[in-house]
């Protein structure tokens, strides 16, 4: 969890091993609209004790699927956000990019469904509202 930018360079350096033959690197974005209604800005907030914790346990629950998996990060910010920036990165070092793909994948789903994470949507016409990003699971616009 972070209030600082998150850096793409970092998180790919973090997944870096000389055993990989891939590093497959999710990164969510502030996009400028949800459902067709513009956006102007995202705010998140976490529990970060318990949000830590669940990383932790993505981490180990991927290393037992794919026990071939080098390196998992998994960065989020916290904080106000505007459009463009980067609001969670999820990379997965491995020796096969089939792996990489699979784990990187179950690695964001399960934030995004299990981490007590919540955004609130800052809409141009000046309103907002709170979504919990768990309930963007079934969604494809979160």
């Amino acid at each position: 969890m972070s209030f600082a930018p998150l850096s793409l360079e970092e998180v790919y350096q973090l997944a870096d091993d000389g055993a990989n033959g891939a590093i497959v690197v999710m990164s969510g974005m502030v996009r400028n609209q949800t459902e067709g209604k513009p956006v102007v800005a995202l705010e998140y907030q976490a529990y970060e004790p318990m949000a830590l914790n669940i990383f932790r346990q993505i981490a180990t629950e991927i290393r037992a699927q794919w026990s071939d998996v080098t390196h998992v990060v998994l960065h989020h910010r916290t904080g106000k956000l505007t459009v463009g920036d980067i609001s969670v990165l999820v990379a997965v070092g491995c020796p096969h990019r089939s792996e990489a793909f699979a784990a990187c994948k179950y690695g964001i789903d399960t934030l995004k469904h299990n981490a007590p994470i919540w955004k609130k949507e800052h809409w141009q016409d000046g309103s907002t509202s709170w979504v919990s990003i768990a309930a963007c699971e079934t969604q494809d616009n979160c």
